[in-house]
């Protein structure tokens, strides 16, 4: 024994420096994380976010107020309709202009949709990157339920639908939509309770993620932390509650926190959500008014497809309204919008010059502020937990992008 002691004791050991990404594929092929290890274990890290090049903010500002919006939909690409929500409620703030009452309810439930959506991926992601993948296919399965009913509000799908125009929406719910809609959270319901099943008490599942991935609430609020990274720390800020807009504030609902602000109470926080986020799409759905979908300023919003297509004003009037030196001409100043999306407060700045054009657009992508606090939360870590700690985080590259 005394030989194999003094044997360990001359021997020399030293920290190693690891590349993690940006080609691994759990880091979305941009994050590239510096680590230094004491063999499996982290004891510093530097992450960077890389580029995706999208130039997101300087598009919109050599683009017309309504050609900004193809770009919002590739903010976060698993919820786009929410950022063309945020983004059309800014520009409607600089105008004064308030959407119809049916227009508000129509927004809500498909920004509750695609929450919904939203999560349903991150769970299912986060459980694969663990071994769990038939959690992921019953996600997913649930997930394109909810797809079609988008498709089939706005012709598009993926990243793309477009959904949102300034002063309203491309189009009323098609026909029969209500019944879809509700059929569709029935099963999305039962999807869910086959993977609390599968997941919650799993002893392998919960060893993996309870007491990993911890951050503070004051350590999140430092970072900026919002939406379900800051809840699962018991912060139970939400835009929707905290500076209601649409019609959130006619809606019974609550807001989920966590306690420990670890790997579990991200994934308990976003099941809990989906069951809320459900909850204020079937209200809005029962009380969904009658009425225009879109205000009735010629100035502001494009005349429907089927009249552009038939008769020429339209056609002259939808394109002075879409294309350089004709688009909608805000007056001067500046606004802020933000509203809850999927991974947290989603904000828009709006500087207008009186031109067709943004004088300046700056957003406040969630996600940015949550990647400023994973090297805290896997420094001390294994290696093993650093790529579900960061997809409990639910990282977005078009939203994080810079």
């Amino acid at each position: 024994m005394d030989k194999v002691a003094t044997l360990a004791s001359e021997l020399h050991s030293r920290e190693m420096t690891l590349h993690m990404g940006p080609s691994h594929p759990a880091m979305h092929g941009t994050i590239r994380i510096f680590l230094e290890l004491d063999g499996e274990t982290v004891v510093r890290s530097d992450v960077n976010i890389g580029y995706l090049h999208r130039a997101f903010e300087k598009m919109c500002e050599n683009r017309t107020y309504h050609q900004a919006i193809i770009y919002t939909d590739r903010l976060n690409y698993v919820s786009p309709l929410i950022n063309n929500f945020g983004y059309a409620m800014a520009v409607e703030k600089m105008f004064g202009v308030e959407v119809p009452e049916r227009c508000k309810y129509i927004r809500v439930i498909m920004s509750e949709i695609c929450r919904v959506t939203d999560h349903l991926t991150n769970v299912g992601a986060t459980a694969m990157e663990l071994g769990a993948f038939t959690a992921f296919l019953y996600m997913l399965k649930a997930r394109e339920w909810l797809w079609q009913l988008i498709e089939a509000a706005s012709g598009g799908r993926g990243v793309t639908p477009s959904y949102v125009r300034i002063g309203g929406v491309k189009d009323d719910l098609p026909e029969g939509f209500q019944g879809r809609t509700l059929e569709a959270l029935r099963k999305v319901r039962e999807v869910v309770r086959e993977v609390h099943g599968l997941l919650t008490k799993n002893r392998i599942f919960v060893d993996r993620t309870k007491g990993v991935g911890v951050i503070t609430s004051e350590e999140a609020i430092s970072y900026g932390f919002t939406g379900p990274c800051l809840r699962s720390t018991g912060v139970g800020y939400d835009v929707r509650k905290a500076q209601p807009y649409m019609v959130y504030d006619r809606m019974d609902f609550e807001v989920p926190v966590g306690t420990k602000g670890d790997n579990y109470d991200r994934y308990l926080c976003r099941m809990e959500e989906m069951e809320q986020s459900m909850r204020i799409i079937e209200q809005a759905l029962v009380a969904l008014p009658a009425g225009p979908v879109k205000v009735a300023d010629n100035r502001i919003t494009f005349p429907t497809k089927q009249e552009v297509y038939s008769n020429m004003e339209s056609l002259i009037h939808h394109f002075k309204l879409l294309m350089y030196d004709h688009g909608i001409r805000p007056p001067k100043g500046e606004v802020y919008q933000a509203v809850e999306g999927a991974n947290g407060e989603l904000g828009f700045y709006l500087v207008s010059d009186g031109t067709d054009r943004p004088y300046r657009l700056r957003c406040r992508g969630p996600c940015f502020y949550i990647m400023s606090g994973l090297s805290r939360m896997i420094n001390g870590g294994m290696i093993a937990d650093i790529v579900p700690t960061f997809g409990s985080m639910n990282m977005i590259g078009g939203e994080c992008d810079r």
